[in-house]
């Protein structure tokens, strides 16, 4: 049996640029990294830095834990993001990200 607890807004991400064809404005960061998860399941935490920048999104579910910003998804609906906010993405989803505040977030989606 498994059973541990990570200290998610500690937790050290290496910090990369994003493919320049996906940032929208400034030069935002991205990093994240995955913890054990059941199987059929991964877990991660991931970092995105202020800035703009659009994706096309897997089936996912996420808790914001700390920043803000919006999520804009094409033909739906814009998405406020705050440290407690849960979200659910379906796969193929186009969204644009505005950050605020470095966002981080512990998603979970299927293998």
């Amino acid at each position: 049996m498994a059973c541990y607890s990570i200290d998610t807004p500690s937790v050290a991400l290496e910090l990369t640029e994003l493919d320049p064809e996906k940032v929208v404005l400034g030069r935002p960061r991205v990093g994240f990294t995955e913890v054990p998860a059941p199987e059929g399941l991964e877990v991660g935490i991931w970092e995105h830095t202020v800035g703009t920048s659009r994706d096309v999104e897997d089936d996912e579910i996420f808790v914001v834990i700390s920043g803000r910003g919006t999520l804009e998804v094409e033909d739906g609906p814009t998405l406020e993001l705050k440290p407690g906010s849960l979200v659910r993405l379906e796969a193929g989803c186009r969204t644009t990200w505005v950050v605020h505040e470095s966002l981080r977030k512990v998603w979970i989606t299927r293998t």
